[in-house]
């Protein structure tokens, strides 16, 4: 444990960060597979919204830092890709 009180109070507000910056991710990994479970299930509309939502986290998280843009960019191009597939399917 740090002795000096500004590397204290670093600690905390790390850990706090450390926190939430975890959730923010595991909510949006859990909306890029909700996205990706909907493609494989054959559900154009169900789909359709879980894309709209996982765009939306993937935007918000290159926006905080959480991932990087390219990064972002290129998940949205394959599931946009899948859905496209599914949607020409149907």
């Amino acid at each position: 444990m740090p002795n000096i009180k500004s590397a204290v109070k670093r600690v905390k507000t790390i850990e706090k960060r450390r926190a939430l910056n975890a959730s923010q991710k595991s909510a949006l990994r859990t909306a890029v597979k909700a996205a990706d479970l909907a493609v494989v299930a054959t559900d154009v509309d169900a789909a359709k919204a879980a894309l709209i939502h996982a765009t939306k986290k993937l935007d918000k998280a290159v926006n905080k830092g959480l991932i990087h843009k390219n990064a972002a960019s290129r998940k949205k191009s394959r599931l946009a890709k899948k859905l496209n597939a599914l949607s020409a399917q149907a």
